[in-house]
């Protein structure tokens, strides 16, 4: 899995720590959109902002860290699988941290739009670095993404949001959502591997942006078709490789029916 980026707060600053959140890998746990572009107030209003605080560590310490995710139905986000793992750095089915926040249809931060509510239950895919997260409380100002049964297309160009930061090197979060456009290179059994597309050819996820949804744009409305998981630092030129969710649709709406 892509290296993500652990944060931890000391003297009022988010220090980051490059943690290998994977076994044998050479990419790195993808975390906002470097080379993107800021989106306009109030668009891609089911894009999330997950900031988790409070997790325990290997060392017996706590840090705090975020990720980006969509609203899928009113009371249930989609995001990386790997934005909820133990001190042991291995996925879980729950919340992992003292507090995970989700923020909603909130596309400038530093705003009062939009809704904050707690992250109370967690499923892990059994096949892909995918999760979904219940909220303690229904979003029922935004509309949630449609999540897709079908594969895109090789050269399809998807839109990705984020809230992670612009860059691997000493990363921070960004306030304001951020987004790209990226293509379709190949789609494996569980992966949609994409190369920079818009505004530049290196366009790509960055730290915290973990989660962020890719989706296609229909006559209904945007479509879901993965998350963003794993790649090299950014911004970079190679391959992003986006865990698929339309393979996993069935998955998804049955996790959602568990209480």
């Amino acid at each position: 899995m892509r290296r993500t980026t652990r944060t931890r707060l000391l003297a009022g600053a988010l220090l980051p720590v490059a943690v290998v959140a994977g076994a044998a890998s050479g990419t790195v746990p993808a975390n906002a959109i470097a080379n993107g572009e800021p989106v306009p107030i109030g668009r891609y209003a089911f894009s999330v902002k997950l900031t988790m605080t409070g997790i325990p560590t290997a060392d017996g310490g706590k840090r705090d860290s975020a990720c980006s995710g969509a609203l899928i139905a009113r009371q249930w986000v989609i995001t990386a699988g790997h934005c909820f793992r133990d001190a042991n750095g291995v996925r879980v089915d729950r919340p992992v941290a003292e507090e995970t926040t989700a923020t909603v249809g909130r596309t400038d931060l530093t705003s009062s739009a939009g809704q904050e509510t707690t992250v109370v239950a967690v499923r892990q895919s059994p096949t892909a670095d995918v999760a979904v997260a219940k909220l303690a409380e229904p979003v029922t100002d935004v509309r949630p993404i449609t999540v897709g049964r079908s594969a895109p297309k090789t050269g399809a160009i998807l839109r990705l949001t984020g809230y992670g930061s612009v860059t691997s090197t000493n990363p921070v979060p960004e306030t304001r959502l951020r987004t790209g456009q990226m293509k379709v290179v190949r789609v494996t059994d569980s992966v949609t591997e994409l190369s920079g597309h818009k505004p530049r050819n290196n366009t790509t996820p960055c730290p915290y942006d973990s989660g962020g949804p890719f989706f296609q744009q229909s006559r209904k409305g945007p479509v879901l078709v993965a998350v963003v998981s794993n790649g090299p630092s950014c911004p970079h030129t190679g391959l992003e490789l986006a865990a698929r969710t339309d393979d996993i649709a069935g998955w998804i709406r049955q996790a959602m029916r568990q209480n």
